[in-house]
């Protein structure tokens, strides 16, 4: 299956931001390296914006040179559906990699797609991020469903998802490939020279919590963790950093830092982080914190591993299989009592007795594992 392929991606990608677009460019590369032709089929309209929670959908970083982007689908138009559906079925690329983290996405990405198969040449695998999403809205099921129709095969990224895709179809091949590595934000840079990047002190205890801000990932609870860390360690030391952009109301969060009393221990960075200060955020910290209160899988994890942080997950969903716990991070109740204790567990323990751990597990992370894995479902496909 390592002869030459006409690829397609259809999925967030520039000039859109954030980790899905990081996804999907990386991914093109990888397959470009590899000897095959890739085009990306990115969103002129990815969300109304009544739907978006940021300040904006668009990135402020020059277009990649080196990706063949094609700005053409709109989420609202059936009309830009049928279109963008018949020209994929004319292009006849031997696979489409669909991205699918939303229901609201499914009438235009499963429209699309069933147009494609008319074609009865290109294969169609799905990246599925989320079957059922974290935050439930009416039509759920029936877009899921409506966009699942046309899909061959399903890569997945944690059990959860596949327990999920399950629900809606029992014998569709899917398999499970962890999240790859993101290395395309920089290698990593001594934390004394990210720190003077963010203007941050080196004798200070830095605690990241990377991402956009819902209300799923428990920013609310670690903010409690941090006001028990400071009453029982007498210590001003501790600085958790906030780095991601708000994507709900930010007055709860700002208030109860301030019923905390925690205002000198928090670091508020929340306006989006381009791709090319990402290394800065990552370098400065001292370990990363994940306190989510539910989660199929995350991108802060493989961003973690990539810069060689480790981490501090909540026992939900996939992220304890993918943070061996007292190997490369540690694994906490998603309450604040235990994220405080594991807290400061990690840094009695201290960075250098996680790092072997680390630099050996982020080798099953690569990027070469998920095409391997794409190929191997495409070429199982029946046509």
């Amino acid at each position: 299956m390592n002869d030459h392929k006409k690829i397609v991606i259809i999925g967030p990608a520039h000039p859109l931001r954030g980790g899905l677009a990081s996804y999907n460019e990386r991914l093109a590369r990888e397959f470009q390296q590899q000897g095959h032709e890739v085009i990306i089929y990115t969103f002129s309209l990815q969300y109304p914006g009544f739907l978006f929670p940021g300040t904006t959908q668009f990135s402020s970083e020059p277009a990649p040179a080196d990706l063949n982007i094609k700005v053409t689908i709109n989420s609202v138009n059936p009309f830009n559906w049928l279109t963008a559906g018949n020209e994929l079925k004319r292009l006849k690329p031997d696979i489409i990699m669909v991205r699918y983290w939303l229901p609201f996405m499914g009438p235009c990405l499963g429209t699309i797609l069933r147009r494609v198969k008319k074609n009865r040449h290109t294969k169609v695998v799905c990246i599925a991020d989320n079957i059922i999403p974290h935050e439930k809205r009416a039509g759920d099921k029936p877009f899921t469903r409506y966009f699942l129709k046309p899909v061959d095969a399903c890569i997945i990224m944690s059990e959860k998802v596949l327990n999920d895709l399950r629900l809606f179809d029992q014998s569709k091949p899917a398999q499970f490939v962890p999240h790859p590595l993101y290395d395309n934000f920089g290698a990593i840079i001594s934390k004394e020279e990210a720190r003077k990047e963010l203007k941050i002190n080196n004798d200070e205890l830095i605690i990241l919590f990377f991402g956009f801000i819902r209300k799923y990932k428990g920013l609310d609870i670690l903010l409690d963790a941090i006001k028990l860390l400071n009453q029982k360690q007498k210590t001003t030391n501790y600085k958790l950093l906030i780095a991601g952009e708000f994507y709900e109301d930010a007055k709860p969060y700002l208030q109860q830092i301030k019923d905390n009393g925690i205002e000198d221990a928090v670091i508020l960075k929340t306006n989006f982080i381009p791709d090319s200060e990402v290394k800065y955020y990552l370098c400065a910290a001292d370990c990363v914190v994940q306190p989510y209160r539910n989660a199929t899988q995350s991108g802060v994890t493989p961003l973690a591993y990539h810069f060689e942080k480790p981490m501090i997950v909540t026992n939900v969903g996939g992220l304890p299989s993918l943070v061996p716990d007292g190997k490369v991070g540690l694994v906490a109740e998603p309450n604040a009592a235990s994220i405080a204790e594991k807290i400061a567990q990690y840094f009695q323990l201290g960075e250098n007795y996680f790092l072997p751990h680390l630099r050996s597990e982020k080798e099953k992370y690569k990027w070469s594992r998920l095409t391997e894995a794409i190929f191997k479902l495409a070429n199982d496909i029946q046509k």
